[in-house]
């Protein structure tokens, strides 16, 4: 079967996040329009993110193996194996969603950490003298952002969004060439606006999976 990867990014429970609410609706609507996927799920507020060592790593985005990675001790034996584990598990995937809110015009910093760690040579990435560029344009994949603000967005304050241009250009390096957003905009500070805001994206995922190229 074909595999949707959904990360969510998000310390709240899914009942009171716009963002995992609205992720939730799209990944069970998803699977009803494409039964021959699976969905697995990662939540980065839960999973461990190994912080980045120098000792991890032979050359650049590329962990120790063999005889230097057994001259680690344990711990960071395992800190290298789970950096590998998360890279594996992404390149694994035919499709993404990820539901995130907009922090300071970006967003969570797990994402950020989790995107270091995948980004590896030989597994989603390849960094060499010879060439430098993605791996996963082997096969068509197709990634959705969502994500949830409290204000509702401008085409002004689209222009400083850092999340959505990051994580866009960052797939696009990978190789992951189709990409789809869907916004969750003015939450605002009443549950009542945060339920209209909900509403509306729901209304929208229809048209965002007809996008995606699978």
């Amino acid at each position: 079967m074909k595999k949707l990867l959904y990360i969510t990014v998000n310390s709240k429970p899914e009942e009171i996040s716009a963002s995992k609410t609205v992720g939730r609706r799209f990944v069970n609507k998803f699977i009803v329009k494409n039964p021959d996927f699976e969905i697995e799920e990662i939540d980065l507020y839960k999973e461990h993110l190994p912080k980045l060592e120098y000792k991890y790593f032979k050359g650049r985005n590329c962990a120790v193996g063999g005889e230097a990675k057994e001259k680690l001790n344990e711990q960071d034996k395992k800190e290298v194996d789970q950096i590998i584990k998360l890279a594996q598990q992404f390149a694994s995937a035919d499709a993404y969603v990820i539901a995130v809110p907009m922090w300071s015009l970006s967003f969570p910093a797990p994402l950020k950490e989790y995107i270091d760690c995948i980004m590896q040579h030989g597994i989603t990435i390849e960094i060499s003298p010879e060439k430098m560029g993605g791996l996963l344009g082997d096969k068509k994949r197709s990634a959705v952002y969502i994500q949830s603000s409290g204000a509702k967005l401008t085409w002004i304050t689209h222009t400083m969004d850092k999340g959505v241009n990051y994580i866009q250009n960052i797939f696009k390096f990978m190789g992951i060439k189709y990409f789809e957003e869907l916004t969750v905009d003015g939450t605002g500070f009443t549950q009542e606006e945060t339920d209209k805001a909900i509403a509306k994206a729901t209304e929208e995922i229809d048209d965002v999976i007809k996008g995606m190229r699978l």
